[in-house]
């Protein structure tokens, strides 16, 4: 048997289905090309595809039709030679939902395999966020913003074709970059020949930084026992969830409010790509974003101010929107953060320290959007945030 390739885009579910679909398309094409044989399809973790959930696509490469049939009876590979992120916040980890948990965004990359990653930050900030390996692969960056243009509208910013090029570069044996931009001109007969510089462009500055076994994010990911054929027991029993407590004050120690309890292991955070935070000081103490949150995730303190647990916040930016203070609740890029600590707990704690930080998390976070309201915003905001790095 010959040589197996296996490509991996981990993607945002809805919003970027159609630059994950084109990357891997023209993956197989090119490879085909050279001769190789090839298929590309998507998979959502067992659970639908949803706006946010993290997802992901596959390109299957094979040198012949035997290595490829043998590659494609697996569910989904093993392993692969390259992971693809489009949106850098899901280097915190990928959970889509599903029944296995947190896992990390390099869990399949092979060793000395390469994680590409859309984003305007730092290597050294992607490998923080990223979950250790006890093998080394490296690290490969696109300085852009990622392409989330909102529902199935898909953004043709060339974030694929720059994607492209630099697969080009760090797996050369998988396709050239000649039969990658063939494959750009013949599938896109009015864009073609962009796409094919941006791909030129993108693989000659493409360069590669090495991750040392060990290095990055020492959280432990979620880890489960599947039960053997022998100790299953017969039916399906659900735990059912408790309702709640009140909250203690660190300060005080006062109780009162009410914290929803919360399912221990299904965690909906990594959806997440910007996060509320709480000027307590200007809270008017409405409801309205305890009231309208689709998830519940503000917690009642027992002086009645609403905190966002950020365990349970998907990040969908209702609370911003409903909230009658201007600049009490503010979206801020989920890169900016490195735990899911209570924003209250600080506060009560420190309460200037907490405004200090505060004003420093807003004033320099890195510039996100829900999403594209009207024609130009894309362009608007590319502009600035390449102007602050």
């Amino acid at each position: 048997m010959g040589r197996l390739y296996a490509v991996e885009v981990v993607y945002r579910g809805i919003f970027q289905k159609t630059l994950a679909k084109n990357i891997t398309r023209a993956i197989v094409l090119a490879a085909h090309r050279d001769g190789k044989h090839g298929i590309s399809f998507g998979r959502y973790g067992d659970s639908p595809e949803r706006n946010g959930i993290p997802a992901k696509a596959f390109a299957i490469v094979g040198d012949d039709e035997v290595t490829l049939e043998e590659g494609m009876a697996k569910y989904e590979p093993k392993e692969v030679d390259v992971t693809i992120c489009v949106d850098d916040t899901l280097c915190k980890g990928v959970e889509s939902w599903a029944w296995y948990g947190l896992q990390p965004i390099n869990r399949l990359t092979k060793p000395g395999g390469t994680l590409i990653v859309t984003s305007l930050e730092t290597p050294e900030r992607l490998i923080e966020m990223s979950h250790r390996k006890d093998t080394p692969y490296k690290l490969a960056i696109i300085k852009a913003a990622a392409s989330f243009s909102g529902l199935w509208v898909y953004k043709d910013d060339h974030t694929d074709a720059r994607i492209l090029g630099a697969v080009a570069r760090v797996l050369p044996e998988l396709f050239s970059l000649g039969s990658l931009q063939e494959t750009l001109k013949e599938e896109n007969p009015k864009t073609g020949e962009l796409l094919a510089v941006s791909a030129q462009k993108q693989f000659d500055r493409t360069s590669t930084v090495g991750v040392a076994a060990g290095e990055g994010n020492t959280e432990v990911p979620y880890t489960f026992e599947m039960p053997k054929w022998t100790e299953m027991r017969e039916g399906i029993a659900i735990p059912g969830i408790p309702a709640g407590a009140a909250i203690k004050d660190p300060v005080t120690g006062e109780v009162g409010g009410f914290q929803p309890e919360r399912n221990p292991t299904f965690k909906k955070y990594l959806t997440r790509t910007m996060r509320p935070v709480v000027d307590f000081e200007k809270c008017i103490k409405c409801e309205l974003c305890w009231i309208a949150c689709p998830d519940s995730c503000f917690d009642v303190t027992p002086e009645k101010l609403y905190d966002a647990n950020m365990a349970a916040c998907c990040g969908c930016g209702v609370c911003e929107a409903i909230c009658p203070v201007e600049k009490c609740i503010t979206m801020v890029n989920e890169t900016a953060f490195t735990d899911n600590a209570s924003q209250w707990q600080a506060f009560r704690k420190d309460a200037p320290a907490y405004k200090s930080w505060l004003v420093t998390v807003i004033e320099n976070r890195p510039d996100r959007s829900h999403g594209f309201r009207y024609r130009g915003q894309y362009e608007e905001q590319i502009k600035q945030e390449v102007s602050h790095g």
